[in-house]
């Protein structure tokens, strides 16, 4: 899957293609944007928290449990030297404490979750337009 980005109409918004959908981002007009979109961390984030959502929502599924919805949400910013990522997640459904701790468990196995938990290498190429 190849993901493009290029400007869009406002000072700072691009667009993101990825496949056939179609994404803004932006700064907030304190950064010299329009807030037309989310901002990449926040992207960032929201792929963490969809992840999240989709896995344990698979699982619970797969095995027949009282899942009926999750709310995953995720507050992140840089304190100290680090990038921190805060997820909390509410599981809605007639589950026991042992469904919910597998479901965390399952949670810390997502692959955003993994891959931002892991080595990450990023090749910068330029290529001609």
């Amino acid at each position: 899957m190849e993901i493009r980005v290029h400007r869009g109409q406002g000072k700072l918004q691009h667009v993101i293609e990825i496949g056939p959908h179609r994404l803004l981002t932006d700064v907030p007009a304190a950064l010299g944007g329009e807030d037309t979109g989310p901002e990449p961390h926040d992207l960032l984030a929201a792929a963490l928290a969809a992840c999240t959502a989709l896995t344990v929502t698979m699982y619970a599924k797969r095995k027949g449990w009282r899942l009926d919805d999750i709310d995953v949400r995720i507050e992140h910013g840089k304190v100290d030297q680090a990038y921190v990522l805060t997820r909390r997640i509410a599981y809605i459904g007639n589950l026991s404490a042992e469904q919910r701790d597998m479901l965390t468990a399952v949670a810390n196995k997502c692959p955003v979750h993994k891959t931002l938990s892991g080595e990450i290498s990023i090749v910068t190429q330029e290529v001609s337009p």
